[in-house]
C-alpha cells in the first residue's frame, strides 16, 4: 500500500508513534488509509451538512475494510461573495483547494481519497487535485437544495437576484421581496437550479468520477446518505483494484462530460473548469472542441434559470444517467469509458429510462438540435468568448447595438439601476478577467438586474469576466484576450457598434483593423487593483480564460 511509506519498517517507528497518538490500533493501520476531504464550513449552505455526509462516507470506508482519515478543505459561497470584492477570491480558491488536497495527500501518503464537496469551485478544485495526484479517488457531493416556494411557484437563488431588479423597476414591492427572501433557499444543499455547482456535480457523473445519483439526489434525502456510504465503500475497492483517475479521466470521458453539458444546458463556468481538470489529467480540451460537441448534441433539459424545472425534478426524471442513456441512444457517447463504479459507462446505463419526459426531452423532440453552450469568436474575441445560448431569447440570438462601456461591475450596475442603459444597448464590462479583476469575478447582479427589469430580450451584456450559472439572457463572458492583457475589449468606446451572431458563433465590433491598431497604440494598462497577498500572486500566474484560467507551471 502507498501508506506503507508511513506505517511499515523499523525506520517508521516514529511515524507509527504519532499515528498511535491519534488513537489508531494495529488493525486500523493494516488497512488502506482513505483520506476524506471534507469541505464543511458554517458559511456555505451547500456545505453546512457535509459533516453528516462525511460521517456516512467514513462508515462506508470502514464497512469495506479501510481506515477513514478526515481532513478539511476551504469553500467559498459564490452567492454570498457575489457583488463585492470577495468574489475576486472565488475562482482563485479553486487553485488553493487543488494545492491543499495535493499537499495533504502527498505529505501523509493516503492510499485513496473520498472528495466530499458541493459548490462551485470546490468540485473542480478537488477533481483537479485527483487528476494531478493520480491516486484512487472518488467524489461525493452534498447534493442540491430543494427549490423554495413563493406565491405558489418554485423559486431558486436566481429569482431573488432578479427580484431586486424587479423592485427597482417597480414590478415588485419591497414587501414581496422580503417574503421571497425568506422562501427562496429552504435549507442545505447547492442552489436548486442548473447553476455552476449542480452543473459540475452532474458532470462528475459523466466524467466517471462519482457514482450515479451524485449530481441530483437532494441534499436532505436519506438516499444521499446511502450514496455517501456506497462511495466510501467504493473508495476502498478502488484502492484494491488500483483504479486511478488517469484510467478514468481520459479524452473519451471529457467528451462524455461535454455532451452532458450541452444536453443539460449547464453553466458557462464549466468551460473554465473542464479544461482546467483536463489540463491536470494531461488531456487537451480547446474551445473549438466545445463547439464541435455542441453542434452535434441536442439540448434536452431546461432547468432553472432557463426553465421551470429544478434539480429535484431532474432527479425524479431519472437523473444524469437517464439523460446519458438518451444521448447514448443517438450514438453520442463513448460507452466504453471507465468509471469509479468499476463498470463502464455503457454498463451503468443498461436499463436506465426517462421517467418524466417533460423534464428530459427525447432526442426526437429536443429544445434545440444543438447544445446549450456556444463559443463565439471574432475581432472582439479572437481567442473566444462563451454564452449559455439555451438561455438566450430567440430575438437576441442575433443583435447589433451601441456599446456602453464600463471598467468594473460596480459601474455597470450603477448605470443599470439609474436607468442609463437603453433598449438595444450592449453593456460591456471589462477589466474583470482572471488578471484584471483579478479573479474573474462572477457577475449575477448585472444580468439579474437586466432580467428583473424586463430587459433581457433587449439588452446584451459582454465581459472578460464571467457570469453566474444562474444567469440567463444574452450574457457573453470569458472574452479573451482580456482587457488587462490589451485584448480588443480594452479598446472599445461608447457608441461602437457590437455585432452578436450566436448561431454563427461570432462576436465582432464594427471597426476596421486599422482603427483597432490605432487605438492599441495609445492604450495603457491600468494599475493592478490588488498589489499584495494571494490575489496579487494569482494575477501574476493565472492564464487566459480560454485555457481554463489555470496557473502557469
Amino acid at each position: 500500500m502507498r501508506s506503507d511509506a508511513i506505517k511499515k519498517g523499523l525506520d517508521r517507528a516514529p511515524h507509527r508513534s504519532l499515528l498511535r497518538a491519534l488513537g489508531y490500533i494495529d488493525a486500523e493501520l493494516e488497512r488502506p488509509l482513505i483520506g476524506l476531504v471534507n469541505s464543511f464550513n458554517e458559511i456555505v449552505p451547500g456545505h453546512m451538512h457535509l459533516r453528516e455526509i462525511t460521517e456516512a462516507a467514513k462508515a462506508g470506508v470502514r464497512l469495506a475494510g479501510g481506515t477513514p482519515v478526515e481532513f478539511p478543505a476551504i469553500a467559498v459561497c459564490d452567492g454570498i461573495a457575489m457583488g463585492h470584492s470577495g468574489m475576486r477570491y472565488s475562482l482563485a480558491s479553486r487553485e488553493l483547494i487543488a494545492d491543499s488536497v495535493e499537499t495533504m495527500a502527498q505529505a501523509h501518503m493516503f492510499d485513496g481519497l473520498v472528495l466530499v464537496t458541493a459548490c462551485d469551485k470546490i468540485v473542480p478544485g478537488m477533481l483537479m487535485a485527483a487528476a494531478r495526484l493520480d491516486i484512487p479517488a472518488i467524489v461525493i457531493s452534498g447534493g442540491p437544495m430543494l427549490a423554495g416556494n413563493f406565491q405558489g411557484r418554485a423559486v431558486a437563488l436566481s429569482n431573488i437576484f432578479e427580484g431586486v431588479g424587479a423592485v427597482r423597476a417597480g414590478r415588485m414591492s419591497e414587501q414581496e421581496l422580503a417574503v421571497m427572501e425568506e422562501a427562496t433557499c429552504p435549507g442545505c444543499g447547492s442552489c436548486a437550479g442548473m447553476f455552476t455547482a449542480n452543473s459540475m456535480n452532474c458532470l462528475t457523473e459523466a466524467l466517471g468520477m462519482a457514482l450515479p445519483g451524485n449530481g441530483t439526489i437532494p441534499a436532505v434525502s436519506a438516499a444521499r446518505r446511502r450514496l455517501a456510504k456506497m462511495t466510501g465503500m467504493q473508495a476502498v475497492e478502488l484502492v484494491r483494484r488500483d483504479l486511478r483517475p488517469s484510467q478514468i479521466l481520459t479524452a473519451q470521458a471529457f467528451a462524455n462530460g461535454l455532451a452532458l453539458d450541452m444536453a443539460l444546458g449547464c453553466s458557462t463556468n464549466t468551460v473554465l473548469h473542464l479544461p482546467a481538470i483536463a489540463h491536470e489529467a494531461g488531456v487537451d480540451i480547446d474551445l473549438d472542441l466545445i463547439n464541435r460537441v455542441s453542434e452535434k448534441t441536442p439540448n434536452l433539459c431546461r432547468l432553472s434559470p432557463m426553465g421551470d424545472h429544478f434539480m429535484q425534478d431532474l432527479d425524479e426524471a431519472g437523473g444524469v444517467m437517464a439523460v446519458l442513456a438518451e444521448l447514448a441512444g443517438g450514438g453520442l457517447l463513448h460507452l466504453d469509458a471507465q468509471t469509479v463504479s468499476g463498470r463502464t459507462l455503457g454498463q451503468l446505463l443498461e436499463g436506465r429510462q426517462v421517467r418524466r419526459p417533460e423534464v428530459i426531452r427525447p432526442l426526437s423532440s429536443p429544445y434545440s438540435p444543438q447544445g446549450g453552450i456556444a463559443v463565439l469568436r471574432g475581432n472582439l474575441a479572437p481567442r473566444g468568448a462563451v454564452v449559455k445560448k439555451a438561455g438566450v431569447a430567440p430575438e437576441m440570438l442575433r443583435h447589433s447595438g451601441p456599446a456602453r462601456v464600463f471598467d468594473s461591475e460596480e459601474e455597470a450596475v450603477a448605470a443599470l439601476q439609474a436607468g442609463r442603459v437603453q433598449k438595444g444597448d450592449v453593456v460591456v464590462i471589462r477589466y474583470e478577467g482572471p488578471k484584471g479583476g483579478p479573479g474573474m469575478r462572477e457577475m449575477l447582479a448585472p444580468t439579474a438586474t437586466v432580467a428583473g427589469m424586463g430587459l433581457d430580450k433587449d439588452v446584451a451584456l459582454i465581459t472578460d469576466g464571467r457570469f453566474s450559472g444562474a444567469t440567463r439572457g444574452a450574457s457573453i463572458g470569458h472574452v479573451s484576450p482580456e482587457a488587462a492583457e490589451g485584448g480588443p475589449i480594452a479598446l472599445l468606446q461608447d457608441g461602437d457598434i457590437v455585432e452578436i451572431d450566436i448561431p454563427a458563433c461570432r462576436l465582432d465590433v464594427r471597426l476596421s483593423e486599422e482603427e483597432l491598431v490605432r487605438r492599441r497604440e495609445t492604450w495603457q494598462p491600468p494599475r493592478p487593483r490588488v498589489e499584495k497577498g494571494y490575489l496579487a500572486r494569482y494575477a501574476r500566474l493565472v492564464t487566459s480564460a480560454s485555457t481554463g484560467a489555470v496557473l502557469e507551471r
